[in-house]
């Protein structure tokens, strides 16, 4: 009997070893999930997104520059800072009488001569055709001898979205008379109107008839 015990025992370890080899089993599982944790930490459609935002950004400023933009200029006077400053605020309905040919009239619409938020109309001559302009204004700055004019309606409206005329002048460092500064900002309507050099060339004439004005005046 003791005999046929052993060997039922021997059997039944025998059968009991095959048992063990479950483990790799979960070493491979954890391998299949270390995989699928490594997969998950690739992105590439946001990368793609990022890209795509970026290029759009791009061409934005592009089609924007291509319609926005600055033409300045300087204009040697004899006349003081002051002086040819006090034209544009206190009496720019006399601007008139120093250049008749490009200015043929000013007329205050709303507010006071000089002071931000009034409105002002102007009659001029451009190109050899006779034009209105609107403007508001929006900064007076006396210690600066600087005004900015804002055009918002009449004839400039026709071809720019936006158009502002700043005017500074300064006094000329280490001798008689100013630098007049004009600086024109605007947007056009499309690439096919011109920038406004024309315009520009239109100021330096006022400038210098309105200093010729002044000289005469002393």
């Amino acid at each position: 009997m003791a005999d046929v015990a052993t060997e039922i025992a021997k059997k039944m370890e025998e059968k009991a070893e095959p048992s063990v080899t479950v483990a790799p089993t979960k070493t491979v599982v954890a391998a299949t999930a270390e995989e699928a944790e490594t997969k998950v930490m690739v992105t590439p459609p946001k990368a793609v997104e990022a890209t795509n935002k970026s290029a759009e950004d791009e061409v934005k400023p592009t089609e924007t520059s291509s319609l926005v933009g600055k033409l300045e200029t300087d204009v040697e006077i004899k006349a003081s800072a002051g002086q040819f400053h006090h034209m544009f605020t206190g009496k720019p309905h006399h601007v008139s009488k120093a250049s008749p040919g490009n200015i043929q009239g000013c007329d205050l619409h709303e507010g006071d001569w000089g002071k931000p938020g009034s409105i002002i109309l102007w009659n001029y001559v451009h190109d050899g055709e006779a034009k209105v302009a609107k403007e508001r204004i929006e900064a007076v700055e006396p210690e600066k001898n600087l005004i900015t004019f804002r055009v918002i309606e009449g004839d400039l409206m026709k071809e720019y979205k936006s158009f502002l005329l700043t005017i500074q002048v300064t006094p000329k460092h280490g001798g008689a008379g100013s630098i007049v500064h004009w600086h024109l900002e605007y947007e056009k309507i499309s690439d096919e109107v011109a920038h406004p050099e024309t315009l520009l060339q239109f100021c330096v004439e006022v400038s210098k008839e309105i200093d010729e004005h002044l000289l005469a005046k002393e």
